[in-house]
């Protein structure tokens, strides 16, 4: 049997909708849950199910031309058809959302993990930096270099002028 291997991403879709022999899917109703779910969540489904009931409310009406009606105007009927649909979609819809918190504590950990090793990796850096910084201090600058130089130069030049003199006065 196919191991799945994240529950954040979906699997490839599949055009059948038997099962190979031999093969369970256990998804295979969650899954379900979540595309009626879907569909029960969308503008088309309103959309059709006001057509519906308004064809059935103007077909079943007491009014108009003499035809067969199958619920007269309380509606027992309609009334236990649309119970039975709301009986079947609460537990679909819970069921989906079941399985999109399962996904989301799922991302949640990932997030978690690459949260915490982005910040073991800012630490890190941060102490390599700070040991390049020390590592600096101790380093010989331009600057110090510069300075050093123009000491020597003048310690030299204050040589040459002592060795002058004395130069000049033997």
């Amino acid at each position: 049997m196919a191991e799945r291997a994240r529950l954040d991403q979906p699997r490839a879709v599949r055009r059948t909708f038997r099962p190979r022999r031999g093969e369970v899917d256990p998804e295979r109703f969650g899954r379900f849950a979540e595309s009626t779910a879907r569909f029960l969540g969308t503008a088309t489904f309103i959309a059709w199910m006001t057509v519906f009931v308004a064809f059935w409310i103007g077909w079943n009406m007491p009014y108009g031309p003499d035809r067969p009606r199958w619920d007269e105007y309380p509606f027992i009927f309609l009334t236990l058809i649309l119970s039975l649909q709301a009986s079947y979609a609460a537990p679909l819809i819970l069921l989906a959302q079941n399985r999109q918190e399962a996904r989301d504590r799922v991302t949640q950990e990932q997030d978690r993990d690459a949260t915490a090793q982005a910040n073991a990796d800012m630490e890190f850096l941060a102490r390599e930096v700070a040991s390049l910084r020390l590592g600096i201090g101790e380093v010989a600058t331009r600057d110090f270099i510069r300075g050093e130089l123009r000491n020597l130069v003048n310690d030299l030049d204050k040589r040459d002028e002592a060795a002058e003199d004395d130069d000049t006065k033997s």
